[in-house]
Order: C-alpha cells, then structure tokens, then sequence
C-alpha cells in the first residue's frame, strides 16, 4: 500500500543528479498544467509538486517516485 504524502512534509526522490530532497507545496488529485504539458493525476494516483531544498526548482513526481524524509 502506499503512502500518501501531504503538503508541508519533507520528501526525497532520484533524478539524473542523484538524489534530491524537498518539501511538498502542492498536492493535485486531478490533471494539472504543469511546464506546458497536462498531468494525470487522481484521488487513487496523486501527483505532488516538491520545491527542491537546494536550488528552489519545482519539480512534479508521482507518489511511487518519492520517500519520506525521516527527521532525526
């Protein structure tokens, strides 16, 4: 089962750079523009828009794609 992830909490995810880290900032349950193209997401498939910690780019990834960020 997965996990559903909210605005606000801290995830992680692998892109071509190696691993980068984020904070969610939108959660979209239905299809979306996003960089010019539409996105499909639904309540069963979210899609979540993540603002990286690093470089303040935004990025958009399916839930499969990313992992929460235990804080110590």
């Amino acid at each position: 089962m997965s996990t559903r992830f909210s605005k606000g909490d801290h995830v992680t995810w692998n892109s071509e750079a190696g691993h980068v880290s984020g904070t969610i900032t939108t959660v979209h349950t239905s299809d979306f523009e996003y960089k010019g193209r539409t996105r499909h997401a639904s309540q069963d498939e979210p899609q979540y828009e993540i603002k990286s910690d690093k470089t303040d780019h935004v990025a958009a990834h399916k839930e499969s794609a990313l992992s929460l960020v235990k804080d110590d």
